[in-house]
Protein backbone atom coordinates (compact mmCIF):
# COMPACT_ATOMS: atom_id res chain seq x y z
CA UNK A 1 0.00 0.00 0.00
CA UNK A 2 1.37 3.73 -0.99
CA UNK A 3 0.62 6.87 0.83
CA UNK A 4 -2.34 7.57 -1.30
CA UNK A 5 -4.68 4.29 -1.89
CA UNK A 6 -7.81 6.16 -3.64
CA UNK A 7 -8.05 8.98 -5.37
CA UNK A 8 -11.17 11.29 -5.37
CA UNK A 9 -12.16 12.63 -8.67
CA UNK A 10 -13.48 14.71 -11.19
CA UNK A 11 -14.41 16.36 -14.52
CA UNK A 12 -15.08 19.88 -12.80
CA UNK A 13 -14.13 21.45 -9.72
CA UNK A 14 -15.55 19.60 -6.73
CA UNK A 15 -16.75 21.50 -3.38
CA UNK A 16 -18.68 20.66 -0.21
CA UNK A 17 -17.87 21.69 4.00
CA UNK A 18 -15.55 18.68 3.89
CA UNK A 19 -14.09 19.11 0.54
CA UNK A 20 -10.45 20.91 2.06
CA UNK A 21 -9.21 22.46 -1.50
CA UNK A 22 -11.64 24.70 -2.94
CA UNK A 23 -11.37 24.68 -6.65
CA UNK A 24 -10.09 21.36 -7.27
CA UNK A 25 -10.93 18.25 -8.69
CA UNK A 26 -8.90 15.79 -7.17
CA UNK A 27 -7.44 14.40 -4.07
CA UNK A 28 -5.19 11.97 -2.33
CA UNK A 29 -6.77 9.62 0.27
CA UNK A 30 -4.96 7.02 2.36
CA UNK A 31 -8.35 5.19 3.41
CA UNK A 32 -10.78 3.72 1.63
CA UNK A 33 -14.03 4.33 4.36
CA UNK A 34 -12.35 8.70 4.12
CA UNK A 35 -12.52 8.64 0.67
CA UNK A 36 -15.97 7.27 -0.01
CA UNK A 37 -17.69 9.58 3.17
CA UNK A 38 -15.47 12.88 1.76
CA UNK A 39 -16.98 11.88 -2.15
CA UNK A 40 -20.54 10.99 -0.87
CA UNK A 41 -20.79 14.37 1.30
CA UNK A 42 -19.31 16.14 -1.65
CA UNK A 43 -20.69 17.82 -4.81
CA UNK A 44 -19.83 19.04 -8.25
CA UNK A 45 -21.89 20.83 -11.16
CA UNK A 46 -23.38 18.39 -13.30
CA UNK A 47 -20.06 15.63 -13.68
CA UNK A 48 -20.04 12.90 -11.40
CA UNK A 49 -17.36 11.80 -8.34
CA UNK A 50 -15.73 9.04 -8.28
CA UNK A 51 -13.62 6.95 -5.67
CA UNK A 52 -10.69 5.45 -7.41
CA UNK A 53 -8.56 2.91 -5.88
CA UNK A 54 -4.93 3.62 -7.76
CA UNK A 55 -3.41 0.71 -7.61
CA UNK A 56 -6.13 -1.45 -9.90
CA UNK A 57 -7.67 1.69 -11.30
CA UNK A 58 -11.12 0.12 -9.98
CA UNK A 59 -13.55 2.58 -9.28
CA UNK A 60 -15.07 1.57 -5.90
CA UNK A 61 -17.47 4.75 -5.36
CA UNK A 62 -19.53 6.20 -7.36
CA UNK A 63 -21.99 9.51 -7.12
CA UNK A 64 -24.23 10.78 -10.20
CA UNK A 65 -24.09 14.06 -10.87
CA UNK A 66 -26.73 16.02 -9.03
CA UNK A 67 -29.14 19.22 -9.97
CA UNK A 68 -28.06 21.09 -6.76
CA UNK A 69 -27.03 24.54 -7.13
CA UNK A 70 -23.65 25.42 -5.30
CA UNK A 71 -24.27 27.64 -2.30
CA UNK A 72 -21.58 29.98 -1.55
CA UNK A 73 -20.85 28.96 1.82
CA UNK A 74 -20.01 25.12 0.35
CA UNK A 75 -16.96 26.61 -1.74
Amino acid sequence: MTSADYRIESAQPIAGRFWPVAGTSELAVKDRALAVSIAAKSFTRGSEIRVVHVPTGEVVFRKPPQDRPVAADDL
